[in-house]
């Protein structure tokens, strides 16, 4: 059964002093992968009221694996577009192909943007178009 709100059925656990901090901020985390993303302000209300603001970082630094902490516009901005890989063959148990498959890809056809890959995106003197430097 879908929750319908969440954070109602959030908060007893958070507030909850039986429940150590780590398994609070895996609820928050929870949450934040559920909503995909949450506001800036929310999640510092939670992060504070749950007195775990020595372990905040664990929470924010998930923005460093591409999960959405905050969600906004912005963050959608940098969202790269996935390869279609229907056609391609797979094993039978695989559901998904990992986004650094699609960066590794591009990097060899010298595809990366200049913006979110500085130092990847120029071709060096040498480049004869062969393959990967």
């Amino acid at each position: 059964q879908k929750v319908k709100d969440s954070m109602r059925v959030l908060l007893p656990v958070l507030l909850n002093k039986n429940h150590e901090s780590y398994d609070k901020i895996r609820a928050i985390l929870l949450y934040i992968f559920s909503t995909n993303g949450t506001t800036q302000e929310n999640l510092d209300k939670l992060i504070q009221n749950v007195q775990i603001e020595s372990d905040s970082d664990m929470i924010r630094n998930w923005k460093y694996l591409d999960v959405p902490v905050i969600s906004s516009s912005a963050a959608q901005q940098h969202k790269h577009p996935r390869r279609d890989r229907s056609s391609e063959e797979t094993f039978q148990l695989s559901r998904w192909t990992p986004v650094i498959k699609d960066v590794m890809e591009d990097a060899i056809e010298n595809k990366l943007h200049s913006k979110d890959w500085p130092y990847c995106s120029q071709c060096p003197p040498t480049w004869n178009g062969s393959g990967a430097v």
